[in-house]
């Protein structure tokens, strides 16, 4: 007896290695769940709302670098993937989407429900199409997956609610060629990279997520170069632990000394990155950049020369053609103001900072109430959660708190929303990394606006017993927003948020629900919670003023914040 349509794609996502689906059931997608159900190795989770289905796939598909898979049924279940799948599609991740859709008789009929999905995923999916007929498969599987993994994207493939359960008359198993080519560039575009490299006295390296598997030669140019290294954030996984050359972050999350590491470079290699923000790049410097993406080099930065390969392969070939750099002034110059700024982020962390303060300074402080200091929250996650912890970190300021607070030693783990910059993304993404990993802790910095979007799929932790640890940094704001229109010289607007008890949500919803609005209670309750079996939100109020200031201010950036705040303090016209 022939195989049915459904039962290919599942044999298919099950020879893969997939072990989860996530989606919301329903209608067209009855047989493919059906299918789920009767195989073994491979987990249908429920999700309450299809953007988390989608982030959770998007999460296990960074982590472990192979597909993700998830679901929406007709019209609005496919829509409500969207978002998700866009973060998956600027991560270049490669996720599988499969798509209910009308029955193929009433397709083009404006059906109850009916939404050409071909037409909506067309800006996010790197390959599209609906099945029309059995005999399509395997073949059209085949090649959703090959263009997903290959292209590190999207593929969405459309399943009529009238075909799932028709059966092939030509059935065969899918096959998959999967391998990824390691290449490097050609010698004379290697000589040009090593003669400028070797021609400047202090050279910088900015090294992103896609040198994370070359730590080795990366460490091995650093040394040979004596360069300070800048990381982006998606490379402090891999690269801050353990490292000698490192001085953290560049952009608005970053700090003086990676800036200054930059600016007095006079040449800057660029490795497996494609850091978008143009302004924080040095000026009259020689750039050397890469990338296994063509389309990349320069594009950020005039590039000098652009070497096109995989940057472990392309440095191995390199680092025989570089002269040792004797002069170690720029990297130590680089490193001790990274340690200075360093110890200056731990004087913030610590609960007590404000009674230092007295007299008019102290009158004049962000925080007078005694408001937990959301640094301090950062640094207590770090000094409890596990070695081989998995983090997740919404949008805004929960990502700033974890870049400077959390370092990525040992075998921990770090994703985010760091190309779509999303909200509501900390959790889900949680969720399927916590499936991926069932026994390694993983650890949320859920700011309070992304949490609230999607905390129906709380349940979703709480139905599959997932011990997730959900950091709530609760300052009653969309702080990145606040932050930004003040420094433009606008009044906050907008930006208040009258949330409720999250931790008694939690407990409501069946999970351990801790608060904490002391913050001598700060330490011992961030190690109860970490201590405590199961799923956990540790909600905490932190200061609503705390600011994040950049690696490098500008004088506008201070005096634009200066008048916003006279401008919130002072009455209106109208009042």
């Amino acid at each position: 007896m022939a195989r049915t349509v459904a039962r290919v794609i599942v044999d298919a996502l099950k020879d893969l290695g997939v072990q989860h689906v996530f989606g919301v059931v329903g209608d067209a997608l009855n047989p493919l769940t059906d299918a789920i159900r009767t195989t073994d190795d491979l987990s249908w989770v429920g999700c309450r709302h299809e953007e988390a289905a989608a982030f959770a796939a998007g999460a296990q598909s960074q982590l472990s670098g192979t597909l993700g898979v998830c679901m929406g049924t007709v019209g609005p279940g496919s829509v409500h993937l969207l978002n998700g799948l866009y973060d998956a599609a600027k991560s270049r991740t490669p996720v599988l989407a499969i798509c209910g859709q009308v029955p193929l008789a009433e397709v083009g009929s404006d059906y109850f429900q009916e939404v050409d999905n071909d037409l909506l995923f067309r800006d996010v999916a790197v390959y599209r199409a609906t099945v029309s007929s059995p005999d399509q498969m395997p073949r059209m599987l085949e090649s959703a997956v090959r263009t997903a993994v290959a292209q590190g994207g999207v593929a969405v493939l459309t399943v009529p609610g009238d075909l799932g359960d028709r059966e092939l008359s030509d059935d065969r198993a899918a096959r998959f060629t999967l391998d990824r080519p390691v290449t490097r560039p050609d010698d004379p575009a290697l000589v040009e990279a090593a003669e400028l490299l070797n021609a400047a006295d202090r050279v910088t390296l900015l090294v992103g997520r896609g040198a994370r598997t070359a730590r080795a030669e990366v460490l091995r140019t650093a040394d040979v170069l004596a360069a300070p290294m800048v990381l982006t954030l998606k490379a402090k996984e891999g690269f801050e632990g353990d490292n000698d050359f490192q001085v953290g972050q560049t952009g608005l999350i970053g700090n003086p000394a990676a800036s200054h590491a930059l600016d007095s470079g006079d040449a800057l290699l660029m490795l497996g990155t494609d850091f978008p923000y143009r302004d924080w790049y040095p000026k009259g410097c020689k750039v050397v950049q890469i990338d296994t993406r063509e389309e990349h080099l320069g594009r950020r930065v005039p590039v000098d020369v652009g070497l096109t390969g995989d940057v472990g392969a392309t440095l191995r070939a390199l680092l025989p053609l570089l002269k040792a750099n004797p002069d170690r002034g720029h990297l130590d110059d680089a490193r001790e103001r990274f340690a200075h700024w360093q110890e200056g982020q731990q004087r913030l962390a610590d609960p007590a900072h404000e009674r230092r303060w007295t007299g008019k300074l102290r009158a004049a402080l962000d925080n007078q109430d005694h408001e937990i200091r959301p640094e301090a929250l950062a640094a207590a996650v770090d000094a409890y959660a596990a070695e081989d912890a998995v983090f997740t970190s919404d949008t805004g300021m929960a990502t700033v708190w974890l870049s400077r607070f959390v370092t990525m030693r040992g075998s921990r783990r770090l994703i985010g929303s760091y190309n779509l910059g999303s909200m509501a993304n900390a959790m889900p993404q949680a969720l399927g990394a916590q499936l991926w990993a069932p026994d390694r802790q993983t650890v949320a910095f859920c700011g309070d606006g992304g949490l609230s979007m999607l905390l129906g799929d709380l349940m979703t932790i709480k139905t599959y017993r997932l011990p997730v640890k959900l950091v709530v940094f609760n300052n009653r704001r969309l702080g990145m927003v606040k932050l930004e229109q003040e420094q433009a010289g606008l009044p906050e607007f907008g930006t208040e948020l009258d949330n409720p008890d999250f931790a008694a949500v939690a407990t409501a919803l069946g999970l351990t629900g801790i608060r904490v609005t002391a913050p001598a209670d700060l330490h011992d309750t961030v190690r109860r919670a970490f201590d405590t079996p199961g799923p956990v939100v540790l909600d905490v109020l932190t200061n609503p003023e705390e600011v994040a200031v950049p690696g490098k201010p500008t004088v506008a950036q201070g005096w634009g914040f200066a008048i916003a705040k006279v401008k919130e303090i002072l009455p209106s016209r109208e009042d």
